[in-house]
């Protein structure tokens, strides 16, 4: 999705583990809209989750090599638009796709100046990632536990990075995406701004 405007930033968009569903396709329009030029690859072959159980059939189905290749090949791909800035680029993933935004800020550090983690963490090296880190995270989370995203953070800061991590009182997993039963219209209106904010920065 690429705004009017030529030379706009660009976001790599990388959709939990439901797959490449209305959600992550019109959260790439949202940024358009903003100004920026935003990439949703395909991480699940086409194939789309409604259920947990079935999210879970396509996680142990999954290849993960292909994933990953396609992955690293995103910055490249996003580049090569005549409307994208080719300098650094932002990348923005949620559950699945927040370890993996992880694991790629983490690879291509020269290709990533923003990384967004929505409820989603990673035992990467994170001494090597060089951009800004912005986490949104629930309070409850039966994933993605209050214990592990604080160690994540201190492992960032111990690394020399300086994460901005939000929790949003009173939500869950999911709480960003509004075709989950999970959602929560205030914690993810504010999430989305100041991930605008972050953007822009």
């Amino acid at each position: 999705a690429t705004p009017e405007q030529v030379n706009a930033p660009g976001v790599i968009v990388l959709h939990a583990w439901w797959g490449l569903n209305s959600v992550f396709k019109k959260l790439c329009d949202r940024l358009a809209s903003e100004g920026f030029a935003a990439f949703a690859p395909d991480l699940n072959n086409g194939k789309v989750a409604k259920t947990v159980d079935e999210a879970e059939q396509l996680m142990s189905q999954r290849n993960r090599e292909r994933q990953h290749a396609i992955i690293a090949s995103a910055p490249d791909f996003l580049r090569g638009s005549a409307e994208v800035q080719k300098g650094s680029l932002a990348v923005m993933g949620f559950s699945m796709g927040a370890a993996q935004s992880l694991a790629l800020a983490s690879e291509r550090p020269a290709d990533i100046r923003k990384l967004i983690v929505f409820y989603g963490t990673n035992d990467v090296d994170f001494s090597k990632i060089r951009a800004d880190i912005l986490g949104h995270f629930a309070n409850t989370d039966e994933y993605e536990p209050l214990e592990g995203i604080r160690a994540m953070e201190t492992s960032m800061r111990a690394a020399g990075l300086k994460p901005t991590f939000y929790i949003y009182p009173n939500t869950l997993h999911w709480f960003f995406e509004n075709d989950r039963p999970e959602y929560d219209p205030e914690a993810a209106r504010l999430a989305w701004t100041r991930t605008l904010e972050f953007l822009r920065e």
